[in-house]
């Protein structure tokens, strides 16, 4: 079952927004697990420095090995801890080794100091219990208190950290994607208004200037049927264009056609106008006249006027030329679009298909966009810039047989 676009909206936004509660959760427990193995080294590290003060207990060489105990075990400890008798008071009496890792202010006097340790002491006792140092017979000599390393501390808050700068980058990337999101919306519906004033401009000037002709040979049966003749192609063309905006957004239907005689019948419309809009221009259109594709006409018109406009407007001069060859490709039927205009900037070149790019003052953007997604998405083909320099341009258009 094809899915709405609004549908498939919801699952794309509910489908991140399940990716990033699994991101979380798989950072957290990440996280954790290195937490652990910390807390557990650093564990370690402070039992070890018990067995060895319960060595020392045990030991007549206290100073010589105490001295091995500093360089070998305290200097290697890097988070807080803080050593006491049985009765929890700090020691720190023997060469600042009774307490480590702690940010005490140097102009305190060691009764401060004390006081200070006691404090730190509830502190630390509230994360993990003391390891207990005896001497012979059980008898309670030394308590080491100690808590998390600054790294440790670091990563408890380091997964809460990244969620939250997640979502605040989620947050302005919605909000940024929304402004551009109504943005693009607003854009396209001004410029689909523009493109159907622009579309209804060419057979409307049209037959204003007919109506003017008649008024001017009524006397004259030939001239007005003559007119009346391309009267009633202008009407035609305001129906094709009605044709045309009603199928966009919906599944053309498609018929195999003589793509020369489409192509011809088109150049044959402008030609007649051209001289009106102040330009002499002409149109040839040569190649393969028996080449057929399965095509929606009325679309595929749209397109071909599109380029004709366009490589009309790239012509600075008064004269030039616009020239349309058909080529039978064997699986597929190519159309080369050319002119004798300004060309193409190499810096334009990746944009002129793109909604809303224009190199025109009065120009929306939607010409060359819609005609790709005539070609591509409703014909299944292709359309491309084959060629492009101060000469000339050529656009190459491409459809399956």
């Amino acid at each position: 079952m094809k899915l709405s676009g609004n549908e498939l909206k919801s699952k794309i936004k509910l489908g991140l927004f399940l990716l990033a509660v699994v991101l979380a959760l798989v950072s957290l427990y990440i996280t954790q697990i290195i937490i652990e193995k910390i807390e557990q080294r650093e564990r370690e590290i402070a039992e070890l420095y018990a067995s060895s003060l319960t060595y020392l207990a045990n030991s007549e060489a206290i100073g010589s090995d105490f001295t091995f105990i500093f360089e070998h075990i305290i200097q290697k400890i890097d988070f807080p801890l803080i050593m006491t008798d049985a009765n929890d008071n700090p020691i720190f009496e023997e060469g600042g080794t009774g307490f480590r890792n702690l940010e005490i202010d140097s102009t305190k006097s060691a009764e401060e100091i004390k006081v200070f340790l006691k404090e730190k002491i509830v502190e630390l006792r509230d994360e993990f219990p003391p390891i207990i140092v005896y001497y012979p017979k059980g008898v309670v000599w030394k308590k080491i208190y100690y808590g998390n390393s600054r790294i440790v501390v670091l990563l408890k808050y380091f997964p809460y950290i990244q969620i939250l700068v997640a979502i605040i980058f989620l947050l302005i990337s919605y909000a940024s994607f929304n402004y551009f999101r109504k943005s693009e919306e607003s854009m396209i519906w001004v410029g689909m208004s523009k493109e159907t004033a622009h579309q209804l401009g060419t057979p409307i000037s049209s037959l204003m200037g007919w109506n003017e002709l008649l008024i001017l040979n009524h006397k004259n049966p030939v001239k007005v049927l003559d007119i009346a003749d391309e009267m009633a192609d202008d009407l035609q063309r305001l129906n094709k264009i009605t044709n045309r905006f009603s199928q966009i957004g919906s599944k053309p239907e498609l018929k195999e056609t003589n793509l020369f005689e489409i192509i011809d019948e088109t150049r044959r419309y402008f030609e007649r106008r051209f001289p009106q809009m102040g330009k002499k221009i002409a149109i040839e259109v040569v190649g393969d006249k028996n080449a057929r594709a399965k095509i929606n006409s009325d679309l595929f018109e749209w397109v071909i006027e599109n380029l004709i406009k366009n490589a009309r407007d790239a012509i600075e001069n008064k004269e030039g030329l616009i020239r349309i060859n058909i080529s039978d490709k064997g699986k597929a039927v190519e159309i080369e679009v050319s002119d004798n205009g300004k060309g193409i900037a190499g810096k334009n070149k990746k944009n002129i298909f793109k909604p809303g790019f224009s190199t025109k003052k009065r120009g929306w953007g939607l010409g060359l966009s819609l005609s790709r997604r005539i070609i591509e998405d409703y014909h299944k083909g292709k359309i491309y810039v084959k060629e492009t320099s101060e000469k000339g341009t050529t656009f190459a258009i491409v459809i399956p047989k």
